[in-house]
């Protein structure tokens, strides 16, 4: 009886909540082009077809939907995020992994390090935010890499020190009450950040349980904004993008490649690793014997240099950009002889893991990309999107100048309501 005669308080609670907003609906301003660009954290492609998110899949049905969303390469978290925004490779905006050393003024940047990431010595290229206000068009930004940072001695008017304990319906609600602000202050430009399908699919592989359920709460956020613009008549006033900055690859721990004993480090004057990725700068005349040795004892890995990197890498116009650079194979990951026991007497080392950080064109590291609103293509699949090509879309949408950029304005006419110019 209990629970029905709660069942029965939240139902009339909801129908007065409702009442009232829809009441309210009609004293809410109207919204001048309004873009809201949501990134999911490693969010692989096919996500929305292997788990429940019956909030994205209406806007994807509704809106539009990518076959994919392509990563630059390196496939990481702050290159990807930074290109989406600046449209530019990161040869090219300076962000060329999580961890960078700078041989022009001998320091590392790391996400770790907060004097880094607010220095806007790393920072090239330039935001969307930043192009924004630089053209007196408001923006807020809710934890996006590059925000905490004065990029052309400019910041979005709303942003924030990262702090991952802030839960992810206070991002939500802050982003409605930004939209709530008279017209003076209201941002058109707004970022918004989610990190828990990332870190499941790190813990736990793409495959798992806990995947499926970081993005089923993560669908309830979008499901919980979509609710809040509805009530106030804006779900088609605003244009919402959301993406992802890289997918996600299953790995095996005992599929591993001890790194640092693959080749002499005496031969490097530095090197930064990560479990796909070694960046090795050599000493004088050392690049060839670094790369003998790590071709000779790196089965399951490529190894370049910057004469041999791939063109479509886009990665080799930049001095962060090692002499050496070492990519496991999809599935395999590099160990540091240091950590290599603990790793192994972990109780859980046979457990499935995931990464990220491989060669860009491969399937599994594919991200989401979905984009509802009044400027986008309705009931529309595209082909693939590459994520340099979103800066130029934003700032059409608010009829911004963007910046030089390597993004292709042909994807514009591909998923706006807009005519391909003539050639």
């Amino acid at each position: 009886m209990a629970t029905t005669v709660l069942t029965s308080a939240l139902f009339s609670s909801n129908i007065y909540a409702q009442t009232n907003a829809n009441e309210q609906q009609q004293q809410w301003h109207e919204l001048e082009p309004t873009v809201i660009l949501i990134s999911i954290d490693g969010a692989r492609h096919d996500y929305l077809d292997r788990y429940a998110a019956p909030n994205l899949n209406r806007l994807a049905n509704e809106g539009l939907r990518a076959e994919h969303l392509q990563p630059v390469f390196p496939t990481k978290t702050f290159p990807n995020h930074y290109s989406l925004v600046t449209g530019l490779h990161p040869q090219n905006h300076g962000i060329t992994e999580n961890s960078i050393y700078d041989p022009n003024f001998d320091a590392i940047f790391r996400m770790s390090i907060t004097h880094e990431v607010t220095n806007p010595r790393w920072w090239g290229g330039e935001p969307i935010w930043v192009t924004a206000e630089l053209q007196d068009t408001i923006a807020g930004t809710f934890f996006f890499p590059g925000s905490e940072a004065p990029i052309k001695d400019t910041q979005a008017t709303y942003w924030f020190p990262y702090d991952g304990s802030v839960s992810n319906r206070e991002r939500v609600d802050t982003v409605i009450e930004w939209l709530e602000k008279p017209q003076a202050e209201r941002p058109q430009m707004i970022t918004l950040y989610f990190s828990d399908v990332d870190s499941a699919g790190h813990g736990y592989g793409p495959g798992s349980r806990e995947v499926a359920q970081a993005l089923r709460n993560i669908d309830n956020e979008i499901g919980h904004l979509v609710t809040q613009l509805e009530q106030r008549g804006w779900l088609d006033s605003v244009d919402i993008m959301i993406t992802a900055d890289h997918g996600m690859a299953r790995v095996d721990q005992t599929k591993h490649m001890v790194i640092d004993q693959a080749y002499d480090s005496e031969r490097a004057e530095r090197a930064l690793y990560s479990r796909e990725l070694a960046h090795i700068f050599a000493k004088d005349g050392e690049i060839a014997n670094i790369v003998a040795e790590l071709e000779a004892n790196l089965p399951h890995a490529q190894v370049f240099t910057k004469e041999t990197m791939p063109a479509r890498f886009h990665y080799t116009d930049n001095d962060r950009i090692a002499d050496v650079l070492a990519v496991a194979n999809p599935g395999w990951i590099f160990a540091r002889e240091f950590r290599l026991e603990d790793m192994q007497n972990d109780p859980e080392y046979f457990r499935p893991r995931g990464s990220h950080g491989y060669d860009n064109e491969h399937p599994d590291m594919q991200g989401i990309f979905i984009a509802h609103g009044p400027s986008f293509k309705q009931n529309a699949e595209v082909g693939p999107v590459k994520m340099v090509d979103l800066y130029n879309v934003v700032a059409h949408i608010l009829a911004l100048e963007p910046a030089a950029n390597d993004g292709n304005p042909a994807v514009i006419p591909m998923l706006l309501n807009v005519e391909p110019e003539a050639e």
